[in-house]
């Protein structure tokens, strides 16, 4: 496994360690850190941006930050469609995650 890949998990950990802890606003910078690294290693439309935007979409979603939440998930629902197709369990995941800040709009 690359470092950078390595570097990727670990700040994707930690930023879910600090979100599952509710320390959201040390989350927010690692996540956009992993998203950012990425895209840089993997491109735009990879099934991990889709993971990495996904994170961020849930975290600006339990903050209630629901117009900054819904394009993040409609991004990462894009790449995942085209990437791993309608009926793979990571869509339909990201599908779900998106109807709930549509629900509060």
């Amino acid at each position: 496994m690359s470092k950078r890949l390595v570097n990727y998990t670990s700040l994707n950990n930690l930023a879910l360690l600090y979100y599952n802890q509710g320390r959201y606003s040390d989350a927010e910078p690692l996540y956009l850190q992993a998203l950012d690294l990425m895209k840089q290693l993997l491109g735009q439309n990879h099934p991990l941006v889709a993971t990495s935007l996904n994170n961020l979409a849930g975290l600006y979603d339990n903050q209630g930050r629901y117009s900054e939440a819904e394009p993040l998930y409609r991004q990462a629902l894009e790449i995942a469609v085209q990437q791993l197709g309608e009926d793979h369990p990571n869509t339909q995941i990201i599908s779900d995650n998106l109807s709930r800040p549509l629900d509060q709009s």
